[in-house]
């Protein structure tokens, strides 16, 4: 599986489509803002820059990117208006993958200007957006060309499927009982990526710049605990289920591997610190349901139901790696019965656990 190929959330706004289900990301936008916002708001006072260039990493599409942005763009504006000071220019540079439906995001840019003048009134700077695709886990800005680093929910993603994953059968990715190579297999593909994107960060910040991430992490440092594994896990009882009754080869079924690792935070900490560019201000830890629903999303009543709400929300994500493994024949069976294995288990608690890390670019 070309990772840079396959992996993008549902485009559009259908109902599969991550504009629709994406409640829970937006949840984690909202509980980190304070964070963001303290970030941004340093970093103004520290250099009272006339421009300011913010990149969202992982930007996706739907309305959680815009309202990311806004809210770094309003925090500065709260504090420029206190010192009567002149807005700075705003240049926002927004990276995901190429398969990003980032034409959906230009579409809805006329709205959000509209928003961002009746919140802020017309004596705010201008906002020059740009899409930028292509991996995270390379150079995708000019050298010292950006004052501020976002990303929600997207550095949990690796470059590429790990090697050595044979022997990880039944499962489609890292849980409780993946042999130790696999846990192993994992770990490494995340170290090298997460201190290649932190090398690549920067080169691309100023120095005093800014960045702030959201990654789906775990309180246990046992990598294979089932915190965030636990609905691709389920996802992975859905796909045997149908290799019994002879709907999936079971060598297809096993072939297929999820690219994703939740770190612990001492894990984000340690590799940091050694990579060794970036200086931490703040490392927190929060939490959520997988069943996060949010009524600023509009979704339709009847998918509030626990199960088939967090199989939406993996769908939107989802769906395009296993169409491109499986084909499109079994998907709409395959998320149909993770909603069912979800109601079936709501006994179960099902948190998230979110680590936020905000540094600063070393001088």
């Amino acid at each position: 599986m070309e990772v840079c190929q396959v992996l993008h959330m549902n485009g559009g706004r259908g109902e599969q489509s991550y504009a629709q289900n994406s409640s829970l990301q937006r949840k984690v936008i909202s509980m980190t803002k304070p964070i963001a916002k303290e970030a941004m708001t340093n970093l103004y006072r520290n250099t009272f820059p006339a421009s300011l260039a913010i990149a969202d990493l992982g930007c996706s599409s739907g309305p959680n990117t815009l309202y990311a942005v806004s809210e770094l763009v309003k925090a500065v504006d709260e504090v420029r208006r206190k010192l009567g000071l002149q807005s700075p220019e705003y240049q926002v540079l927004l990276n995901d993958l190429p398969g990003n439906d980032f034409n959906a995001i230009f579409k809805s840019l006329v709205g959000f200007h509209e928003d961002m003048r009746k919140q802020m009134g017309e004596g705010s700077g201008p906002c020059f957006f740009a899409g930028v695709p292509g991996s995270f886990y390379g150079r995708l800005f000019r050298r010292k060309s950006l004052n501020f680093v976002y990303s929600s929910c997207g550095v949990m993603w690796l470059s590429q499927v790990p090697e050595g994953l044979e022997d990880n059968k039944g499962s489609i990715c890292m849980v409780g009982k993946s042999p130790p190579s696999v846990v192993k297999a994992y770990y490494r593909q995340f170290q090298m990526d997460f201190s290649l994107f932190l090398k690549c960060r920067s080169e691309e910040l100023v120095a005093g710049g800014r960045m702030v991430l959201n990654i789906y992490s775990r309180k246990s440092e046992d990598p294979s605990s089932k915190e965030f594994s636990y609905m691709w896990d389920l996802l992975s009882v859905a796909l045997n289920e149908m290799v019994v009754e002879g709907i999936i080869e079971e060598e297809k079924s096993d072939s297929f591997n999820i690219p994703v690792y939740t770190p612990s935070p001492l894990e984000v900490e340690s590799i940091v610190e050694k990579e060794g560019s970036f200086t931490i201000d703040l490392l927190d830890v929060s939490q959520l349901n997988w069943n996060a629903y949010d009524d600023e999303v509009h979704q339709s009543e009847a998918f509030k139901d626990g199960g088939c709400n967090a199989a939406k929300i993996l769908r939107a994500a989802a769906e395009p790696m296993l169409v491109s493994h499986f084909g499109e024949s079994i998907i709409d069976e395959v998320f149909s019965r993770l909603g069912e294995i979800v109601n079936r288990k709501s006994e179960e608690k099902t948190e998230i656990v979110i680590v936020t890390v905000s540094m600063t670019r070393k001088g």
